[in-house]
Formats: structure tokens, sequence, C-alpha cells
């Protein structure tokens, strides 16, 4: 039995969970996603923890249980339904990653008694709390979102069938009313499509009241999953991409920061070494730690960018005055402009790392500025958009030219 601090919301209060169990398949329970509005769902998630925290046998042992009170702590704090931000966490995820193009995550949502708003978010992902929970959820095998107030229990909206079967088993055992879907009007970013669609069985139970926790309903239906654990929880699996298959954990991490088009396909089967699976992408490594269970860094991106070498002069620093310029305790160098709003948006200190240059244009090409960063390197085409440096390439011939058995080249 453990408490963790898995992360902060954007006020910097703490995103807390109870973990129970040891076993290989994580099942996680997250309260409070709507904040004030739904505070039983914190009560009810707070009370289950009470409960498994006092009779933690009730956790089979092939499940590691986890109880996440509030993904919402702020809104909880400030009275609203949304972040400190303004923004539905429930249509913040990237839900573009399934084949279902009508809940995929917009800035225009549908939110409570169907009234429209543009609380989406800039982007998909954009939130600290979605990224937190994106993180957490990277090895999943189940995901229970609790809402209210409907009385109903709800799966995934992609045809996900354990999700279905999951919403069926807690639907029965805690009484409520199972529903295929939520038809009062379509979720878009939601937290429970996304989880689906990376292959974790995800159900959304509302309870029937706005102010009641409904606990022994509840409980009910968490134990009658808890049961039949090993029968509704899919385990991760692995997958093939340009016909090289991607180990289950860092196809995840892949599929959910972009895949294709942010780090390019994979170039070579995963290798295990000292304990950590890598495998090379065209534009970077990516490598799963096990010691790093549930934290942000169980998969992370290789540092190539520290042995990259900038082959031009470094442009002029400044006092980092223009909006958007971002300047860290850590590094001399800042980030601005079209390279900060590509970092942030695609996942900042923890994809990239911190910069280690500045930007600077390479000799002969002064249309095509680039910076570096500890695990990657940017660069912005004559079109104004960013991509990466396909650094994975260059480890790649230079692990295979050391290689033992790598032919001499003559030149």
């Amino acid at each position: 039995m453990q408490d963790l601090t898995i992360g902060l919301s954007t006020q910097g209060r703490p995103i807390t969970a109870l973990r129970i169990g040891d076993g290989p398949m994580k099942l996680v329970i997250v309260g409070n996603t709507h904040g004030a509005p739904e505070a039983n769902t914190y009560t009810l998630a707070a009370m289950l923890a009470d409960h498994f925290r006092a009779n933690p046998h009730e956790v089979p042992s092939a499940v590691r249980l986890y109880i996440i009170p509030t993904i919402n702590p702020d809104g909880l704090a400030l009275g609203t339904r949304f972040n400190a931000r303004g923004i539905d966490l429930n249509r913040n995820m990237n839900t573009n990653l399934d084949v279902c193009p009508e809940n995929d995550w917009r800035t225009r949502v549908f939110g409570a008694y169907g009234i429209i708003s543009d609380t989406g978010g800039p982007y998909p992902d954009s939130e600290v709390e979605s990224r937190v929970l994106r993180s957490f959820l990277l090895d999943a095998w189940g995901a229970m979102f609790l809402h209210s107030a409907a009385g109903n229990v709800f799966p995934a909206f992609c045809e996900h069938a354990p999700s279905i079967e999951l919403a069926q088993t807690y639907a029965t055992g805690a009484g409520y009313r199972y529903t295929r879907f939520w038809d009062a009007y379509t979720i878009t970013g939601g937290m429970h499509d996304w989880a689906a669609s990376l292959g974790i069985a995800a159900i959304v139970p509302e309870l029937v009241t706005g102010d009641e926790p409904e606990f022994d309903e509840n409980l009910a239906g968490v134990r009658a999953v808890l049961a039949a654990a090993e029968e509704l929880l899919p385990a991760p699996e692995d997958r093939r991409e340009n016909e090289v298959v991607v180990p289950a954990l860092l196809w995840r991490y892949w599929k959910m920061h972009g895949g294709n088009d942010l780090f390019g396909a994979p170039l070579a089967p995963a290798v295990v070494e000292g304990g950590i699976t890598r495998q090379v992408f065209e534009r970077a490594v990516l490598e799963l730690h096990p010691d790093q269970a549930d934290t942000p860094y169980l998969v992370q991106v290789a540092p190539l960018g520290r042995s990259w070498t900038p082959p031009g002069s470094a442009a002029p620093t400044d006092d980092c005055a223009s909006p958007g310029c971002r300047r860290f305790a850590e590094t001399p160098h800042a980030i601005r402009g079209s390279f900060a709003a590509f970092w942030e948006r695609n996942g900042g200190l923890q994809t990239f790392g911190f910069p280690i240059s500045d930007e600077f244009a390479a000799a002969g090409e002064r249309r095509r500025m680039r910076q570096v960063f500890e695990r990657a390197v940017f660069t912005q085409n004559d079109d104004g958009s960013i991509a990466l440096e396909p650094l994975g390439w260059a480890f790649l011939v230079r692990e295979r030219s050391l290689a033992p058995t790598a032919a001499h080249q003559v030149r």
C-alpha cells in the first residue's frame, strides 16, 4: 500500500493516488474531473480509498488498484467545473487517436446541460492535469472515471469491446443503468475515449445524484469489477508499425505523443539492455524504464540532443523580453516564438528537456533556423512549421558502424 503524489495542478495543488496491491493489472479509479459541481465523486473516491486501505485483502493478487480522489483539485477549491484556466478537463484529451471522428477533440464543446462553450482547450492535452493523467495511465489496463449525475454507466464511444464489458459489469454490480454511450450530446475530448483508443478498458459511472456519494452502490460496482478483473482487463498489447513490432508501452507513448508525425516510424526492433527496453524511431530513441513506474518517466526520449554539436553560429541572445520568450534557471538558453510553441504543445520539458543552445542558422541555410534541446533538435522549415531532426537515424547508423560485426569501410 502506498500514497503517491502523481503531479501538480495548474495552481500547484498536489494530485494524489492511493495504491493497493502489487499485481500486474493496473486498474485506476479517477474521481472529481469536474471540480466543485461533482464534489460528490471526490467524496466517493475518498471513501473508496478509506475502505480499501482498511480492507486491502479485497484487491485480488493480480491487481494493482489506484484511487485518485480528484484530478481537478483547482476546480474543487475554486468552486468551478473547470480547471484554473477555465478548461473542461473531460473535453481536453486527444481523442483523435481512434477511428471515430464524432468524438474528436475540439475547442468548442458541449458541456453540462448541453451548454456549448469554448472550453475544450487551445489544443489536445493542453492542460497540466490532462498530461498528469496521460502519463499515469500509460501502463493501465483499466480506468473508471467517476461523474454525476445521471445514474448510468457507459463505456468508450468507439466500439471498444473490453470497455463495453467493463461498463456492463460495473452497472450490474452497482445497480445503475447501463447505456451504450452518453446520448444527451456528443462528448469530445473525453478521458474514457482517449484511454480506450490506447487499448485501456475505460468507463464512466454516473452517480444518480449530484450531492450524495452513493458509496454502497459504487463499492458493489468496484467489487464486481475486481472479482472479474482477469476476464475484464486487457493487457497492453505490442503493435506493428512500419512492419516493425513496437512493445506495448513504447507504442502507447509514441502514439499519444504524435506517432509518425512527431517521432517518425520505428526503424528496428526493440532491444533490452540493463533492464531498459530501447527502440529507435526516425527522429528519436524511446526508452522504457521499469523502475520509473507510476512516474512521468516510465517511458523517456533518450537525450540524443546532448551529443549534437550545432554546426552554425549562435544567434545573439537578448533579455528574453519578447512575448512568449521563456528562460530557464537550469540553462542560459531561452525558447521563443514558433520553437517555444512547438516545445510546449508536444510535451515540453518532459519530452524534449531543456534547451542547450540558442536558435542558430546552419551554414548555407539562412532560412532554416535550428535549436538544440537535450532530447531533440528542432528545425524551422521554409513554410514556418517545426520538425525534429532525424536523430534516430543518426543514432542507428552510429551504433551499427561501431558494432563489432560491422564491415570495415574503405574510402
